[in-house]
């Protein structure tokens, strides 16, 4: 089968490969539509993947054309939206249930072979059925959103709350999304690129700028999310934070990135810092409110391009062009 493969540090090609053979518990998926997501990038990078050569893609979606002899919860033909998380269910974390934080922490198209392919391999438990009406092609969204609520679960929202979000990319318009959903007073968002902000006000941002001190809200925000990764972006968004508040890191950092805090404010101010790490008993809500409509995925999938031009996407998300880009098998 034809697949999109990282080979090594800075190299990806599509090529042949093996066509995927499922195990008892297992199922093939013919998939529909990859996302592409900075953690692709940062595979690219020589980060996460344990080792390479991978076929990468942990955002898919498609039809099962094969189960495992003990596999009865699908059948062939199901549509079906797969949650990438691989977690041992033995070590400490996975036994208090912070399984997101599995010590052999383990995910489809990151450390086994992914969706960025024709055919995916899956467990059966991490398949979700999806509902007639939803477009198995959109439904790579679903993984991406089950970060964001992943997200949400972390914050702990309180009604009212002001936030502010760094980052107008697919992760940081999802966020948007669920914060005008769980009762936020206002949502203003930072970037530098003008496209994507314009993207933001089309769904509805209170206030938007490419600069934080041209927002008018001195006395902070309650809620700070970054939704970038930058340095930059981390370091202002922490000194934005209001009293009580709360600063998440939800985009995905370089290894070597750092910033500085001020203890004495975060214990004068009683500031929390936190982080959200994936997907963590989200996924399954995440494609219930995907096939309620909670994000349109017209507005939130900027490219749809084949599996031939899988290098040629993964540069377009390098450079920061268009919002969600997908591939089709």
């Amino acid at each position: 089968m034809k697949a999109a493969v990282i080979e090594s540090v800075g190299r990806a090609v599509v090529t042949e490969v093996p066509d995927p053979t499922p195990g008892p518990r297992e199922v093939v998926v013919e998939v529909a539509a990859c996302g592409l997501c900075g953690t692709d990038l940062h595979i690219l990078q020589g980060e996460f993947a344990p080792k390479l050569p991978i076929v990468p893609g942990h955002e898919f979606a498609g039809e099962v054309v094969g189960v495992g002899a003990q596999v009865t919860e699908v059948s062939l033909g199901d549509q079906v939206a797969v949650d990438p998380s691989l977690y041992c269910y033995e070590c400490r974390q996975c036994r208090t249930g912070h399984n997101n934080l599995c010590e052999r922490w383990a995910a489809i198209g990151v450390t086994t072979a992914g969706g960025a392919a024709k055919y995916a391999v899956a467990p059966v438990a991490n398949c979700v059925k999806l509902p007639e009406h939803v477009r198995t092609q959109d439904a790579a969204l679903i993984e991406p959103l089950s970060c964001a609520v992943r997200g949400y679960d972390v914050l702990q929202s309180r009604l009212g709350a002001h936030v502010l979000i760094y980052g107008s990319g697919t992760m940081g318009l999802m966020m948007l999304e669920l914060a005008k959903r769980t009762g936020a007073a206002g949502v203003d968002m930072v970037d530098v690129n003008p496209a994507r902000l314009e993207t933001a006000r089309a769904l509805g941002v209170s206030a938007s700028a490419a600069n934080p001190d041209e927002l008018d809200r001195p006395q902070g925000w309650d809620l700070v999310i970054d939704a970038t990764g930058n340095a930059a972006a981390i370091q202002d968004g922490l000194g934005r934070v209001a009293k009580a508040g709360t600063f998440l890191q939800f985009g995905v950092a370089d290894y070597a990135t750092r910033v500085q805090i001020d203890p004495y404010r975060i214990y004068n101010q009683e500031i929390t810092i936190t982080g959200s790490m994936a997907v963590l008993h989200s996924y399954e809500r995440a494609a219930e409110l995907f096939a309620n409509g909670v994000l349109d995925p017209d507005v939130f999938i900027s490219d749809r391009l084949p599996l031939d031009r899988y290098p040629q996407a993964l540069e377009q998300f390098a450079s920061g062009v268009g919002r969600k880009i997908v591939v089709l098998p």
